[in-house]
């Protein structure tokens, strides 16, 4: 081992224990002995078709065994993955393969009417996996992953080039402005980053130490509800993967909590991902309604990251099931490890409430580190494990990854303030800010205020052009089912909680708010949306 990878883990894994399951999704359960045969002869193809050392390969794929077996593929192949958001435009994702210079794509077959109309723009693509779904034929351009995968003789694939813990796992990443950029971690970080919270292996390669600590229990099975394609779901599946356990995928490619609680039952599952509210509320919903249905009593851990998670949700799940660890993980896909919380039976923390991480810090443009207590607002900073960079953008990997004392920091813009026993209020992206009147006011901080109110369900707040202020706050808000807003009452609601000067303007009333299924939501489009909305309101 030429520094920690995944594929070298994997392969041991699959050597150790050939005969467990790695992957489960509904019906299908695919063992570690399957699925390393047949990425091996994935990953051959890959490179018969003259692949090049750390050539990047896009997944255009929901949730799957073929997720998880073509990501084993690239990566012994000495490849890069590179992660693809399945509610991308034709646009969009002419410009993510093509800023990722990429040379394959893996599809689902959802997505071939979506693949004819942009192949000709995307001309460095010289094969396309077509993975059935049972929505129509293979194309004539494509090539059935499965006579790949499924035509392997057993012989272990490895390049010329070999692994390396250089080699790149790219994660792009959307963010709430801008088109998306790749994040660029090295294997070996990654695998150095999970080991010191679960894996626990030695800090230098040693096979010997993988083998003797799969030959204990069998480690227990993880979910992750959020799709693979999101930096919370891949990392959930990197890390149980290399602990030698089994992912378990939902069968459904819409999020149905009911579905979610019936696989947690029937597969025992000890540890859930998710991304905030999006999914724990309407599990909640679930639960409240059903009362005594599921039995979640190995359900051991819940883990969140990406976007808040609210008090009241997880003091509501609490109530089902008090033994359980919630765990609010602030992190971003550019920086692990910035603050996290933890909530059980005794209490569940704060919303937006974190315990700053033993390698992170609060800090002001210039470097200097915020005062605990002072009230003012920060940008996190967190050393040590940190990615290369941004794929092909140097301005912004200067602007991300700086030197701060010495040491290199990743700076992704999330703001905060500190409080007086050193806890963490977390404020927001700096790219959504919100300047009314001279004050900075971060969306995510009136949200969670607006969100709390008893007829809510989602908020998104934005800032809309405003003459005097230059800009106004207006929340477009999602009803709870049989529910009416009352914009007077929830706006003196948000007023009750923060700053007169934060609550909104104006309370605009939408279907949903459109959260993509990592839990994001597109606050251009919103505000856009608020902008036309509100200009006709004022206009009446």
């Amino acid at each position: 081992m030429r520094g920690w990878n995944f594929p070298d883990v994997w392969e041991i894994v699959a050597e150790e224990r050939p005969d467990d399951v790695a992957v489960v999704h509904g019906e299908r359960r695919v063992t570690w002995r399957d699925i390393d045969r047949r990425a091996d002869a994935v990953a051959r193809r890959l490179l018969d078709l003259g692949a090049e050392h750390q050539d990047k390969v896009a997944q255009y794929l929901y949730n799957s065994p073929e997720y998880c077996e073509s990501m084993f593929a690239i990566f012994k192949a000495g490849l890069v993955p590179v992660n693809t958001n399945y509610r991308y435009t034709a646009d969009e994702l002419v410009y993510l393969w093509d800023n990722a210079d990429a040379i394959a794509v893996v599809f689902h077959g959802t997505f071939t009417d979506t693949i004819t109309a942009i192949r000709d723009r995307v001309p460095r693509v010289r094969l396309w996996l077509w993975v059935a779904d049972g929505t129509g034929p293979c194309p004539p351009w494509a090539t059935p992953y499965e006579d790949v995968a499924g035509g392997g003789d057993g012989t272990r694939t490895v390049a010329a080039w070999g692994r390396s813990g250089d080699d790149i796992l790219m994660l792009y990443t959307g963010g709430t402005t801008g088109m998306p950029k790749g994040v660029m971690w090295r294997q070996a970080d990654l695998y150095r980053a999970f080991s010191t919270s679960t894996i626990h292996d030695p800090d230098e390669p040693d096979p010997e130490a993988v083998r003797t600590r799969l030959k204990g229990n069998q480690w227990p099975p993880a979910l992750p509800a959020c799709p693979l394609m999101h930096g919370t779901g891949m990392f959930t599946m990197l890390t149980t993967w290399s602990l030698g356990g089994a992912i378990v995928l939902l069968p459904s490619r819409k999020y149905d909590p009911e579905e979610l609680l019936d696989v947690i039952e029937r597969e025992r599952v000890t540890a859930l991902t998710i991304v905030g509210d999006a999914f724990a509320k309407p599990m909640l919903r679930a639960l409240d309604e059903h009362l005594g249905r599921w039995d979640i009593r190995h359900l051991f851990a819940v883990v969140s990251s990406g976007v808040m998670w609210s008090e009241q949700t997880k003091q509501g799940l609490l109530r089902h099931h008090p033994n359980m660890l919630l765990a609010d993980a602030f992190s971003s896909s550019e920086a692990l490890g910035m603050g996290q919380s933890v909530s059980s039976g005794d209490g569940a923390a704060k919303t937006a409430k974190f315990v700053l991480g033993d390698n992170a810090r609060v800090i002001t443009e210039d470097g200097r580190d915020i005062a605990p207590g002072s009230g003012e607002v920060g940008m996190l900073a967190v050393k040590g494990i940190c990615p290369v960079g941004y794929y092909k953008d140097p301005e912004k990997s200067a602007r991300t990854f700086r030197v701060i004392d010495g040491e290199r920091y990743s700076v992704p813009g999330d703001f905060a303030t500190v409080e007086a026993d050193g806890t963490l209020h977390v404020m927001g992206r700096g790219s959504v800010c919100i300047n009314t009147g001279g004050e900075k006011v971060f969306p995510e901080e009136v949200e969670e205020a607006v969100k709390t109110h008893p007829s809510v369900f989602d908020a998104v707040v934005v800032g809309v052009p405003d003459e005097r202020f230059g800009e106004a706050i207006w929340a477009l808000v999602e009803p709870r089912p049989g529910q009416a807003i009352d914009d007077a009452v929830l706006i003196d609601h948000v007023k009750g909680r923060l700053a007169a000067y934060k609550a909104p303007r104006g309370v605009l009333e939408v279907t949903s708010v459109g959260r993509s299924p990592a839990g994001k939501v597109d606050y251009s489009r919103l505000r856009q949306e608020a902008i036309e909305r509100s200009g006709a309101l004022n206009r009446s």
